[in-house]
């Protein structure tokens, strides 16, 4: 494939090249909503497998046990097994099954354990002596956790955050596969299906593209907050 016959699709295809841009669109909407929900029941629930861990803070064996299990399960479960499985559930909460709105209920639903025990990694690289002087200090579990472990947790956090988003990014491409819109449902329609292998290349570029800029603010993110 040449670069002209790029040039020349690119010129001569101003209905699909509407169609990527707003598909980027889609794309960038499922991966931040699926992201947001997924950090509001994933962090907490990583806390959660910290604190309920043997040496930790609200030490508790059969509570651990059962989170653990519960995030093992979710993480064991592929995304496209997971996407069409929970099709009913999808259609009940958002009212059909395709769709940007309907992809992003499987998207959060695999990235909550997915972040959870990334932000259970996290939180395991704090220093066990600043937790020990916050309690010699008289530090509530509450405050330990707000003001010690979050805080010098944060660059690993932000990690997670980015990983998170990178991996939503591959499985917002996967969900086109089952009409999930997005730069997914572009490339299988008009690229894979109609054996446009422009198509298929341009999407793969900017899909790459997108991974690199979230890297890339990731990246720059966790140097800024990290003093170690």
């Amino acid at each position: 494939m040449s670069l002209d016959s790029v040039l020349d699709w690119w010129v001569n295809n101003d209905r699909l090249i509407d169609l990527l841009v707003s598909s980027l669109g889609e794309t960038v909407a499922m991966v931040f909503m699926a992201g947001l929900i997924g950090f509001l029941f994933g962090i907490p629930l990583g806390v959660l497998l910290h604190l309920t861990k043997e040496s930790g803070l609200l030490s508790n064996k059969v509570v651990n046990k059962a989170l653990g299990i519960v995030v093992n399960i979710g993480r064991s479960i592929p995304f496209i097994i997971l996407l069409v499985a929970i099709i009913p559930f999808t259609r009940m909460l958002v009212g059909s099954s395709i769709g940007t709105a309907a992809a992003i209920v499987p998207l959060a639903i695999a990235a909550t354990p997915f972040i959870a025990r990334l932000i259970e990694g996290a939180l395991l690289e704090v220093p066990a002596g600043l937790v020990e002087a916050a309690q010699a200090m008289g530090a509530k579990p509450k405050q330990i956790i707000l003001k010690v472990l979050l805080p010098e947790a944060l660059p690993g956090i932000i990690n997670a955050v980015t990983i998170t988003l990178v991996t939503l990014v591959g499985y917002s491409a996967m969900a086109g596969t089952v009409g999930g819109g997005g730069l997914g449902d572009v490339g299988i329609r008009y690229g894979y299906q109609r054996f446009d292998a422009v198509v298929m290349m341009i999407t793969i570029v900017i899909l790459v593209v997108l991974v690199q800029i979230i890297q890339s603010i990731g990246d720059y993110l966790v140097k800024r907050v990290d003093h170690r």
